[in-house]
């Protein structure tokens, strides 16, 4: 048999027999990304490659390695959700690194976390001065979870004692020029009042629309096909144009 269509046969066993294991592990593997989950996500996919593309031997073993492979972290997922403290033991536990303000140096070692580390996570959440941080914890998937000192946390409507507001949900109406009629109903609106909104913002009908989402508190967010806006493409563009 040609290798061409060897070749082209086990990318479509590699690749439905993923899609059929991935969907069976569920959405742990994204949502609760550890270190060790990302090394088997690699492998798995490692052992999917070589069942497509390793024409020296039969495509049954690497299928076999791909279903175990599978099948262990399946397990592994079933025993860390069972057991408490296998999941503690193979997962790990979180870390406080800055307690009441003060850096946990002997935490930070032992997981070998550097402070240039510390201090990346932190401007990646916007914070840039320490001393507005009073509790930071490491979690098991490698990100930060920082509580800020009360002076430096933003004002709620409680603390004003305003009554909240309830944002609810973007819901689209138009989306790639195309208008959606089931969720244009669930808003309780009608074509006639879409076609208001759309002039109303300078377009002639909806294949002029981009995007167009409301909210249940009326909030009405529409963006075109063609912006008014110079073609930044660099930091520097977007500077030059404030």
């Amino acid at each position: 048999m040609n290798d061409t269509l060897v070749v082209f046969i086990r990318s479509i066993v590699a690749f439905f027999s993923l899609l059929i294991f991935t969907r069976s592990l569920g959405k742990q593997q994204v949502s609760h990304l550890t270190f060790f989950d990302y090394i088997l996500g690699i492998t798995i996919g490692s052992i999917a490659a070589t069942l497509t593309t390793d024409l020296t031997s039969r495509a049954w073993p690497h299928w076999v390695g791909l279903f175990s492979w599978t099948s262990f972290v399946f397990i592994l997922q079933w025993v860390t959700v069972k057991s408490h403290k296998l999941s503690k033991y193979i997962d790990g536990e979180p870390a406080i690194v800055i307690m009441n303000g003060q850096i946990m140096e002997g935490t930070m070692k032992k997981l070998r976390y550097r402070a240039a580390d510390l201090t990346d996570q932190l401007r990646d959440k916007g914070i840039f001065d320490m001393n507005e941080v009073a509790f930071a914890i490491l979690e098991t998937n490698g990100k930060l979870s920082v509580l800020k000192k009360s002076p430096y946390q933003p004002v709620t409507p409680k603390d004003l004692n305003l009554p909240p507001k309830s944002k609810g949900v973007d819901v689209e109406l138009i989306y790639d020029g195309r208008v959606l009629k089931s969720n244009l109903k669930q808003v309780n609106k009608n074509m006639e009042w879409l076609e208001n909104q759309i002039r109303l913002y300078g377009f002639t009908s909806s294949k002029d629309v981009f995007l167009a989402t409301y909210q249940k508190n009326g909030s009405f967010y529409i963006d075109g096909y063609r912006d008014h806006l110079s073609q930044a493409t660099d930091v520097s563009d977007y500077n030059d144009l404030e």
